[in-house]
This record gives C-alpha cells, sequence and structure tokens, in this order.
C-alpha cells in the first residue's frame, strides 16, 4: 500500500553527495523513494538530475536510472556515481597524484582566485588565489592524463566537491562574498568521492534537452523536478537561471576558457539573453499563460512513462491553476504529499483545493503521483 510504504518505518535513508546546489532534494530524498517503492517499478528517468543525488539514491535503491540534464558537469556527476563499476579503492592512486601537482598561476587563478579579500583589493573572488593554483594545476594534469570518460568523470567530480568545500560564496556563483569565508581559508585537497560499483550497463547518462530525449528514453517511472520560481511580480517564475548559478563548474569540466562578462565572471554564454531552458523563461505567452508551466505540461504529457512523480516547490502560487490543470488532463491523481520543512511536519492530502489554499504558505514542498495509465 503506499500508505504503509510512505509513512511506515523505519524511515528510508540512503547516503548520497553533491555540492551546495538551490533546489536540492536532499531532505526529500526518503520521501521520493518511498513513493517510488510503492510502485511495481523496475527504470526510472530523472530528467532533471542537477547533482544527481536522487540518481544516486535510486541506483543504490536498486533501479535501472535514467538520469539527464542539459548541463555537462551534471553528466560529469551522473558518469562518475552511475557508470563507475570499481571499488573506490581502484581511484585512490590517481587522486593523490593529482593532489601532488605543484601549484601553478593559470586562467582560473587569473579569472577566480585573489590573494586578498575584497576589502583590501576592490575584487570579489570566489576563491583565495592558494586554491585556484591547485585548480589550474589539477585541471590541466587531468586533460595531460588522457582518462576514460569515467575515470576522467571521477577526477573532475572529486575536484568540484573539494572547491565546493573551500569557495566564498553563498552556494552559487552569480556573485561572491566581500569578506572570505572561514572555508575559504582551508587547503583545496581532493578525495575519492563516494563511489559504489555499479553493474555493467545497467544505467544511462545522457544529456541534452528534455523533450528531444522523450522521443527515445522510457521508463516505468519519470522522477520530474522542473524549475519553478517566485510568485513575487518583481521576481516573476523561473527567474533563476542554473547555468548562470552554476556556470563555474561547466567550465571546470569542459577546459574551455570561455569568453567572460560582468562582476562574477560568468560565462557569455549563461547571460541573462540566452534562456538556458524553456522551464526557465519567465514570461507569460500571447494567452496570458506562463511559457514555463506549458513546458512542463507538454512535458507530462509526452514522457513515456506509466507513472510521474512531480516535485513543487512553495512559492509559485501563480502558477499554481495552471500546474493542476497540467496533472488532471494528463492521468489519475494517487497522491499529494506535503512536506513543510519549517514545522517539520509531513502530511497526506487528498487532491481537492485543499492543497491549493496551502500553496501561499512558505517552507513547503509538495510532491505529487500521478497514473497516465
Amino acid at each position: 500500500m503506499i500508505q504503509d510504504a510512505l509513512f511506515g518505518e523505519p524511515k528510508i535513508s540512503i547516503q548520497t553527495e553533491g555540492i551546495k546546489y538551490a533546489g536540492s532534494k536532499l531532505k526529500l530524498l526518503p520521501d521520493i523513494l518511498g513513493i517510488i517503492n510503492s510502485l511495481s517499478a523496475k527504470t526510472v528517468w530523472d530528467p532533471f538530475s542537477g547533482t544527481t543525488r536522487v540518481s544516486q539514491a535510486l541506483s543504490k535503491s536498486g533501479y535501472e536510472v535514467i538520469s539527464s540534464d542539459r548541463a555537462e558537469w551534471s553528466k560529469v556527476f551522473a558518469t562518475c556515481y552511475l557508470m563507475n563499476e570499481n571499488e573506490p579503492g581502484y581511484y585512490q592512486e590517481l587522486i593523490d597524484h593529482l593532489n601532488s601537482m605543484p601549484p601553478i598561476s593559470g586562467w582560473f587563478t587569473e579569472n577566480y582566485g585573489s590573494d586578498k579579500p575584497f576589502s583590501e583589493c576592490g575584487i570579489k573572488r570566489p576563491w583565495q588565489s592558494k586554491n585556484t593554483r591547485k585548480l589550474d594545476a589539477i585541471r590541466e594534469e587531468i586533460d595531460r592524463l588522457e582518462l576514460s570518460e569515467i575515470d576522467k568523470s571521477v577526477a573532475l567530480t572529486s575536484l568540484i566537491l573539494a572547491l565546493d568545500k573551500v569557495d566564498s560564496t553563498l552556494g552559487h556563483f552569480a556573485s561572491y562574498l566581500k569578506d572570505w569565508s572561514p572555508r575559504s581559508y582551508n587547503d583545496l585537497f581532493l578525495t575519492v568521492p563516494q563511489i559504489w560499483p555499479n553493474s555493467a550497463s545497467r544505467n544511462r547518462v545522457l544529456c541534452g534537452d528534455v523533450f528531444d530525449l522523450t522521443k527515445y528514453v522510457t521508463a516505468d517511472v519519470a522522477y520530474l523536478d522542473p524549475p519553478y520560481g517566485s510568485n513575487n511580480e518583481k521576481m516573476p517564475p523561473s527567474r533563476v537561471r542554473y547555468a548562470s548559478y552554476y556556470h563555474i563548474w561547466t567550465t571546470i569540466c569542459l577546459n574551455d576558457k570561455p569568453d567572460l562578462f560582468g562582476k562574477a565572471n560568468r560565462r557569455k554564454d549563461t547571460s541573462d539573453t540566452v534562456a538556458g531552458s524553456v522551464f526557465e523563461e519567465f514570461r507569460k505567452d500571447s494567452e496570458g499563460n506562463f511559457i514555463a508551466v506549458k513546458a512542463i505540461e507538454r512535458l507530462i504529457e509526452e514522457v513515456n512513462s506509466r507513472w510521474v512523480v512531480l516535485s513543487y516547490s512553495s512559492g509559485g502560487r501563480a502558477t499554481a491553476q495552471e500546474l493542476v490543470k497540467a496533472l488532471s488532463d494528463n492521468g489519475d491523481i494517487k497522491l499529494v504529499k506535503e512536506i513543510d520543512y519549517k514545522k517539520n511536519v509531513m502530511a497526506e492530502m487528498k487532491w481537492t483545493n485543499e492543497w491549493l489554499s496551502k500553496i501561499e504558505e512558505p517552507h513547503k514542498e509538495f510532491l505529487f503521483l500521478l497514473d497516465k495509465g
């Protein structure tokens, strides 16, 4: 029974690994797994995988996972965690070698490192130069070694995880702190990611637009976590662009030394004039509907899965009615689950106006289970 799977004991707990990330579903993992475990499913598609925490948890739970995202760094994470067939110790020699690289001053130090805080030099940077010099050396060595795709993904994931622990940011790279954060004084040090041996060919990792992938991806369950946005009229829905927030991880993975702009030295291909995804489009169409929510409706319709588990974060009140229609028009809604982080309360609700009355309240997450039949 769904009720038993969701609210029975013991609580599902699976360890995953990731970086600081807006919209992370780390706290929702037990609830997502509880819903999917209640179904007769073998394969799950996670098309907005981000840092891959959900994909990791699903793979560790025994599911065949298809992990995909538009971001190159998400593909690197997914390849590291889902495609590796070796024990962690297999990579220790590689990680030790990368840690031994003598620091050099290169492109990353020039653009993202500083020896002094903003108060002394008038420039804000995400890392202290001692760590970007290590970054420059390690990143060049990763390319020089000509590693296999999986080995390279493990090395890059290790590097990103290490950099995430010594940054001077609020968790994204659209702006940086004026004064060095306490963690930025620590030395960059790579460790082997918390990987595990996966069975050969069990999982798949894809990179690209979700609507291109729906044409040939089939799974028992699709877990959908597209970006939403604020209900503030001055900050319309889906105004946050993930490519902009995490541009530095893309550059580290590609090592392409792109053209930069702005005080944060963002990649030019992440400018506000370039929409990373239709789900991040904040405007309305000619009929007054939010374009992003119409895209969600299209995705629910086109996804080749019987079951759809959809995440929704409160604060997007302007889009709630359209979301209701998108779900109702495409199947039978089996479950609505509310998670109140502020009150630490979880509850099951029926599909009634009760949900709509709560959507204005902050600090809430909702999970929907849709049976497309």
